[in-house]
């Protein structure tokens, strides 16, 4: 048994509610165990055979448009992938903010080509590191919550779905996934 995270995009913010209780419940009846569910964001840790993530999105994203009608991007990261994260971070020990240092999990690696074409917006103090299926952000003085680095951008740009988690909710999710 292998245990994974499922990390669903713009849950619970606009026009996408989930109760919590209701993926844990899509989750267990999709055969996963010990299923534990991480604020109120979208974030649900499960243990399962291994699996390959994509068949695991796959399913879950399916489950909760079929039974709930919510049709919302879902990525799955297992332990050792969310361990790879932590420790791939080059920003982790420059910051002591973990509101500052973030995460962008892409549902897969971009093209090479539109990789080239992510760039800093203009007049915004931050910087990124693009590895694989992640992107590693950090904000030295400022919030996330005033970039034009967003979902939207990264998906716009890489032609990938992305969701960003904070460095707090990445190390929350790499010790529930550790258990």
């Amino acid at each position: 048994m292998a245990r994974y995270a499922a990390l669903l995009r713009g849950v619970n913010v606009g026009n996408a509610p989930l109760a919590m209780a209701d993926l844990r419940r899509v989750v267990t009846d999709l055969g996963h165990t010990d299923v534990k569910t991480y604020l109120q964001s979208g974030n649900v840790v499960f243990t399962s055979p291994p699996t390959k993530g994509e068949v695991l999105a796959e399913g879950i994203a399916k489950r909760l448009a079929d039974e709930l009608g919510l049709r919302v991007p879902v990525l799955v990261r297992s332990a050792a992938e969310l361990a790879a994260v932590v420790d791939a971070s080059p920003y982790a020990d420059r910051q002591d903010d973990p509101t500052r240092v973030l995460v962008a999990f892409l549902s897969a690696a971009p093209a090479a080509a539109r990789a080239r074409e992510l760039a800093v917006p203009a007049g915004e103090d931050m910087e990124y590191a693009l590895t694989g299926r992640e992107v590693h952000l950090h904000f030295p003085t400022g919030r996330y919550g005033r970039t034009k680095f967003t979902n939207t951008y990264l998906e716009k740009v890489l032609g990938v779905a992305a969701t960003v988690r904070n460095w707090k909710s990445v190390l929350a999710l790499r010790d529930l996934t550790a258990d």
